[in-house]
């Protein structure tokens, strides 16, 4: 399964992304993480690793290459098919070593980042993300977990057309809510029918069934909810390494119902 998290900004979906990582792997699974956040540069200390690997931009030539062969119009972006890595399929032993960092059954890929001003969009970022999804292929015993940007671009984008299932972090705001319902109805505009929410930085149980009750007006299911954790919050603060036996059952709950799920196609283990 290729899972994607998505929300709005601040919501957690890094943390988020970290914990189902580690989680899938204690379940067995082998776990790529794939950072597809051109703006957030924190993930891999989040997942335990010291440095980030080199982007797959760089394994293309870079963003100016990229933009060469780039269909002319967003809309042409969005939709054309690309062959920016030259080939039909991708397993996750066909990447080089210097564009994935590995530790204990998890790894991690970075597509992209703007490192300066004036760079210009992050349409190339976007595109070769989408081509990549599209084109992995995942043994029985692999999951993908996409690291999303905030909002709502990359459907625009069109990357979650590579994408089997979307997770949205949803935090208590309003704000949150509102996007929740946004993305629900754009998945199902891409033929993506599994969507949940996950519920993240709640405080009681009366809030978690608030914000339950405000996502089911939305025609938004909820697949879990992450209750905050001041371990995740010093570990996102101190830029150190994202783990928390308070969130454990939490996400073990999530991972299983994921499992459970009919056409998830994820196997159990």
């Amino acid at each position: 399964m290729k899972l994607s998290i998505c929300g709005k900004g601040g919501s957690g979906k890094s943390a988020i992304t970290t914990l189902l990582a580690n989680g899938m792997r204690t379940k067995g699974y082998e776990v790529l993480v794939v950072d597809s956040d051109e703006s957030n540069s924190g993930l891999h200390r989040m997942l335990g690793f010291e440095n980030p690997p080199t982007p797959l931009l760089d394994l293309v030539g870079g963003k100016s290459e990229v933009k060469n062969v780039l269909p002319k119009t967003p809309v042409e972006q969005s939709r054309q098919e690309t062959n920016i890595l030259g080939r039909a399929q991708i397993l996750t032993g066909d990447i080089p070593d210097d564009y994935i960092v590995k530790r204990d059954g998890i790894g991690l890929i970075s597509v992209g980042k703007i490192l300066q001003a004036l760079e210009g969009c992050a349409c190339p970022m976007g595109v070769l993300s989408r081509e990549f999804l599209k084109k992995l292929q995942l043994k029985d015993n692999e999951i993908a977990i996409v690291d999303m940007e905030a909002g709502v671009e990359h459907f625009g984008r069109g990357i979650e057309t590579g994408i089997d299932g979307v997770l949205i972090v949803v935090d208590p705001s309003y704000e949150s809510v509102q996007l929740a319902e946004r993305i629900q109805e754009m998945t199902g505009g891409i033929g993506v029918s599994d969507t949940w929410a996950v519920l993240n930085k709640v405080t009681s149980r009366e809030m978690e069934s608030r914000l339950e009750e405000k996502l089911r007006e939305r025609n938004v299911d909820t697949i879990g909810c992450i209750w905050f954790d001041s371990d995740v919050f010093e570990a996102g603060l101190e830029g150190r390494s994202v783990q928390s036996a308070q969130t454990g059952p939490a996400v073990e709950e999530i991972i299983d119902r994921l499992i459970s799920h009919e056409g998830s196609g994820i196997k159990e283990k």
